[in-house]
């Protein structure tokens, strides 16, 4: 089974560092469902930071009506009297569409002793097998999968056995590992 090649990971043990929330998107534009769920993340799960990586090309989505640059500029505004925010812009310089299995390949180049916590809508994990590289996502990431009251999408099979193989079921455990768990969590409407 692929998931088996993250034990590696699974079996670090953490010196209890707080993870780090990674929240792509295009931002276009930025918006309270944006900018509320990331806060009650930093504050439920005690995040070290939530990094806002807007997009330069979607892969998922058409063009986005603002540039780039007027997205990048919007987000930062909106996040820059928010502790705990950051902006960063890892993304907007490549070529090609943005793939988030890149970003958080760079981002564990650069945070190597840290757990990294992708923040995903459920609309976004339930359509998770239809992004580039998907399976090689938990070997950088966990993934923090936002629960919408009155949402419970149907899974594809391979995202249900994922989600059943790797749910965690208390935000401590983010701590624990650097990568490789699944944590459903509510959030305000």
């Amino acid at each position: 089974m692929y998931w088996g090649t993250v034990t590696y990971v699974s079996k670090y043990t953490l010196s209890g560092n707080r993870p780090i929330g990674v929240l792509g998107g295009t931002f276009d534009p930025v918006h309270h469902g944006h900018l509320r769920p990331a806060l009650e993340l930093l504050e439920d799960l005690d995040l070290a930071e939530v990094r806002f990586v807007p997009c330069r090309i979607p892969a998922h989505r058409g063009e986005p009506r603002a540039s780039a640059g007027q997205r990048a500029r919007m987000l930062e505004a909106a996040i820059a009297r928010q502790a705990g925010f950051v902006l960063d812009r890892r993304e907007l310089g490549r070529d090609g569409p943005s793939y988030m299995v890149d970003t958080l390949e760079s981002l564990r180049r650069e945070f190597p002793e840290q757990a990294l916590c992708l923040i995903l809508g459920q609309d976004a994990f339930a359509s998770l097998d239809t992004w580039h590289r998907w399976r090689e996502i938990p070997l950088f990431a966990h993934l923090l999968v936002l629960e919408r009251p009155g949402y419970p999408p149907a899974l594809p099979p391979a995202l249900a056995a994922l989600l059943e193989n790797r749910r965690l079921r208390e935000a401590r455990e983010l701590r624990e590992t650097l990568a490789g768990g699944i944590l459903l969590h509510p959030v305000t409407q």
